[in-house]
């Protein structure tokens, strides 16, 4: 496996594309696509899944992993001999839509001052991250996971409390006398997996609530401020609403403390090294972990 074609399986895994491939490698797509087929030849394994977007099949995640860990090592061979001032080191990591909508911002302020690095977000559900590390997608995660991918290191970051709340309109629509009818009241949910809402009504056993895809942080917040339907919105976009009476809390259900946890691969990089120090700063934003 020769670096260049290593690199090649980053870039269209990451671009999506052949054609975008080779836009950041500055090379032709055919070029691309020689060095795909090349390393292809020499492990044996089909390793690009041809598609749109193209993705990694099962034994390119494990030559992708390998490929980043590679690339990773030898910029940080190159700063060591040459020191700053080379390419930027490209920091793939996956978040949770609702971090980066509220505690994970001075991240990316940190790393612009930087200068020799560039971040690329993977954006999924808090629950689902695990899966882009152990897959080889991204360098480091925010999960819900504690228990850590095999060569990576995790640490605590704190827990994102998530409130039940709706417009007092939408409520009194769907009062039964002292209750509410949860089974008619439209819900808001950011994704198919967006469980959050799920629990709530899994409590109360309703089960044939209409739901709304919302699947934007800051969307969400404004959908249920609008009235379209009731969520689970962290505590830091709530703001004064509850007290001003925008919002009020569903009745009967309890708040949701979601646990974070941060996953990075142990290369011993300066870059992850700085990384993983300014999502630990950020996090001091959230709730202690109980």
């Amino acid at each position: 496996m020769q670096l260049d074609q290593l690199r090649a399986l980053v870039a269209v895994v990451d671009e999506g594309t052949f054609e975008a491939a080779a836009r950041r490698l500055s090379i032709t797509p055919s070029a691309v696509s020689q060095r795909i087929r090349a390393l292809e030849t020499a492990t044996g394994r089909v390793l690009v899944q041809r598609g749109s977007p193209c993705s990694a099949t099962e034994s390119g995640a494990v030559v992708l992993r390998a490929a980043r860990e590679v690339d990773l090592v030898m910029a940080g061979a190159v700063e060591e001999l040459n020191g700053p001032g080379g390419d930027r080191t490209a920091l793939t990591v996956a978040v949770n839509a609702d971090s980066l909508a509220t505690w994970f911002p001075p991240v990316l302020r940190t790393v612009g001052s930087w200068g020799d690095a560039v971040l690329r977000l993977r954006v999924d559900d808090q629950e689902h991250t695990r899966a882009m590390l152990a897959g080889g997608e991204v360098l480091a995660a925010v999960t819900t996971d504690a228990q850590p991918v095999v060569g990576c290191s995790v640490q605590t970051l704190g827990a994102m409390r998530y409130l039940p709340v709706v417009t007092p309109d939408l409520l009194d629509q769907h009062r039964t006398g002292s209750s509410v009818d949860l089974d008619r009241m439209p819900v808001v949910q950011f994704n198919a997996k967006d469980s959050l809402q799920n629990t709530v009504l899994d409590a109360h056993g309703a089960s044939a609530a209409p739901w709304h895809g919302v699947p934007s942080s800051e969307a969400f917040s404004q959908a249920v401020r609008a009235g379209l339907g009731w969520g689970m919105l962290p505590e830091h976009q709530i703001g004064a609403a509850l007290d001003t009476g925008r919002l009020v809390r569903l009745p009967g259900a309890a708040h949701q403390d979601v646990v974070l946890h941060w996953q990075v691969w142990r290369l011993g990089s300066r870059h992850l090294a700085r990384l993983t120090d300014a999502v630990v700063d950020a996090a001091k934003a959230l709730r202690p972990p109980r």
